[in-house]
């Protein structure tokens, strides 16, 4: 091969090498993460209010993590348009998974109380007295009339410990009307919907629980 030949093979290798590297870095620059608009973050509230004749309990309460199927498992803000389709709001979710922030929502909700010693999650190691299942049925914006309505559904297991004795089961359930189709709307339900659970669950444990710690 004459010089002529093997100076034009070394130009078009190292052009052919250069426009793969070009298009290569083209390809990646679509999948580096954060180029698109992030999401709006929403988080809801724990309540602060409840029943003045709330006992003052001397026990301990353990809240396992509250489970959900895994179309609410999820830091997406669910909806359903058809009774058997689940979907998601675009650019927006929750600050945390929705079954991880319920559970931090009720314990921060149960100490807001005032009235008992000591309540914590599971993976904290506190010894109880009674231990707290929730699971989280419904928690989804419902587009099936003329305004959307949340629901929320939230089902809870009290335990007795050392026996780990079923001592009360009970579902709890709101479905709030959204005051426009606008997410702030649909958020501010949300938050209605799940403040009225978590009211009537906190109350219902410490009124059930102690009920059974006193006849020991």
């Amino acid at each position: 091969m004459n010089d002529t030949k093997k100076n034009n093979r070394r130009h078009f290798l190292k052009l052919a090498s250069l426009l793969s590297v070009s298009g290569l870095l083209t390809s990646c620059s679509t999948l580096i993460p954060g180029q698109g608009p992030l999401p709006d973050l929403y988080r809801l509230s724990p309540k602060s209010t409840f029943d003045v004749a709330l006992p003052e309990v001397p026990w301990q309460l353990v809240l396992e993590q509250t489970s959900a199927n895994a179309s609410l498992n999820t830091t997406k803000i669910a909806l359903q348009r058809k009774a058997n389709q689940m979907e998601y709001y675009a650019n927006a979710g929750w600050v945390d998974k929705a079954p991880i922030m319920v559970q931090t929502l009720l314990v921060e909700s149960f100490e807001n109380t005032g009235k008992i010693v000591a309540v914590g999650r599971e993976t904290i190691g506190l010894r109880s007295d009674f231990i707290l299942k929730t699971e989280l049925r419904e928690f989804q914006t419902l587009y099936l009339g003329n305004t959307p309505e949340v629901r929320v559904v939230l089902n809870a297991k009290i335990v007795q410990m050392p026996r780990r004795t079923i001592i009360g089961s009970q579902s709890f359930e709101a479905n709030i009307p959204a005051r426009s189709d606008q997410l702030n709307s649909v958020v501010a339900a949300f938050d209605e919907g799940l403040g009225k659970v978590t009211k009537k669950l906190v109350e219902w444990t410490l009124f059930t629980a102690h009920s059974r710690y006193k006849e020991r």
